[in-house]
């Protein structure tokens, strides 16, 4: 068994910046042809697309909401055009926020079911039909789902959900050689981090077993592990990277 994806044909939703951004990276240097995804940022977008060039492989950035079943659609046929076959899909865009429950409105609730939890449904029901023989799905989901954190209450639900729906569709498309993962990282030290204070970055380091906080590059390297043989045998399951916290 070998970590090689020489030729492999991936997508990474949430593709251009922090954890994504490294999944999409890692995995180019690994072999695949990638596909990323982005919502609205533009530059992040195009230095992306500057890197990718910079590595083997037939790679591309694409605008794409995913939590809008149109652009789910667009981005599966975008797929299906440049690549022709789906090996690895990787969903890691998604949304969150910090309301208190007495002020959580339906939207922002849906929001963020539908980024995370809603968005994992289309993307593979819509790629049922591109997928390859021993194709693997890799959701990014969150320690917080068996944890909890107040003012996430719609975030720690939708990541819950994904847990479940990892369960179910690991069953149901395992008979098809399908395996379906979810990655859930701890505190990882993207620009969402960089509002932390000091205080509460020493706070989430002392929580770890290793004394430190995550970096995009530890959950990339979860993630292509998970898109390769070397886990062909392991489905159904959410890996924690989170350092031991």
């Amino acid at each position: 068994m070998e970590l090689n994806l020489d030729g492999k044909n991936a997508v990474v939703t949430g593709g251009t910046r922090g954890i994504g951004r490294a999944v999409s990276l890692e995995l180019a240097r690994a072999g695949c042809n990638v596909v990323a995804c982005y919502r609205s940022n533009v530059e992040a977008a195009a230095q992306l697309e500057k890197d990718l060039a910079e590595t083997p492989g037939k790679h591309s950035v694409i605008q794409a909401d995913v939590a809008v079943p149109a652009d789910v659609d667009r981005l599966v046929d975008e797929c299906r055009t440049r690549l022709g076959s789906l090996d690895v899909l990787v969903h890691n865009a998604g949304s969150i926020s910090h309301i208190p429950l007495a002020k959580l409105g339906i939207e922002q609730w849906r929001n963020v079911l539908d980024s995370n939890l809603t968005a994992m449904y289309l993307l593979v029901s819509r790629s049922l039909d591109l997928f390859s023989d021993q194709a693997s799905v890799i959701g990014v989901g969150s320690k917080v789902a068996l944890v909890g954190v107040p003012l996430r209450g719609h975030y720690t639900a939708a990541k819950a959900g994904m847990i479940g729906l990892t369960r179910s569709l690991c069953k149901e498309l395992g008979p098809k050689g399908i395996r379906v993962n979810l990655v859930a990282p701890g505190i990882i030290d993207t620009d969402q981090a960089a509002g932390l204070s000091p205080e509460m970055r020493e706070r989430y380091r002392s929580m770890t077993s290793v004394g430190r906080l995550g970096e995009p590059d530890d959950i990339a390297g979860a993630v292509v592990f998970l898109a390769s043989d070397m886990s062909r045998f392991i489905t159904g399951e959410t890996i924690n990277v989170d350092g031991g916290m």
